[in-house]
């Protein structure tokens, strides 16, 4: 038996109502670009709506203009999706929460992940969105979860309940030291004043 390796996320597809509501949520508020639009080639009464959320990935929606918003949280029975979280800069982040208050868009204020910083809000139909800020950048040529793996292996030899900055910063010297060569004898941290 193989496995079907998977290689990222291809795009996320949502039931939307109106095709204008999809376009001023996805693009008007969260900045992704309408890249294109086709029927849905499953079912014709159905238009197909495609936006780019930074990473050149996908976002599609598909709109009809006989349905109208339900507002309601979706479903987050088991099976369901509970919410979708979008990676935004720091910059970004820190201006969030104003910018939803000033289009009167209820929100959860920041919330405190350890590793990263977040803030929840629904969309026109329901959905949960999370707007989430890493807290640290990778060294170069590893990743985002290179880091995150290499702080949970600290956290859990530690005994610590979630990662925290201090295990995002030990993980971070730990790839450094394993992947970057030194001419030094030994790497211990030293005092030199």
């Amino acid at each position: 038996m193989r496995k079907l390796q998977s290689q990222g996320v291809h795009h996320i597809t949502l039931v939307g109502a109106g095709r204008q509501i999809s376009i001023d949520f996805w693009e008007g508020v969260l900045g992704m670009p309408f890249i294109f639009e086709q029927p849905n080639l499953d079912k014709a009464s159905e238009s197909h709506l495609y936006f780019d959320p930074g990473d050149g990935r996908l976002i599609t929606v598909f709109t009809d203009e006989s349905r109208t918003p339900v507002k309601r949280r979706t479903p987050t029975d088991i099976g369901c999706v509970h919410h979708i979280a979008f990676a935004v800069s720091r910059v970004t982040f820190l201006q969030a929460v104003a910018r939803l208050d000033e289009r009167g868009i209820k929100h959860s204020g920041v919330k405190d992940r350890g590793f990263m910083d977040s803030i929840y809000f629904e969309d026109p139909l329901g959905l949960l969105i999370e707007l989430a800020s890493y807290r640290f950048e990778p060294p170069a040529g590893f990743t985002h979860a290179d880091v995150l793996m290499e702080a949970h292996k600290i956290r859990v030899a530690r005994g610590d309940y979630n990662i925290a900055e201090l295990h995002l910063a030990d993980a971070i010297q730990a790839l450094v030291e394993r992947s970057r060569e030194t001419l030094s004898d030994e790497r211990t941290a030293k005092n030199p004043y």
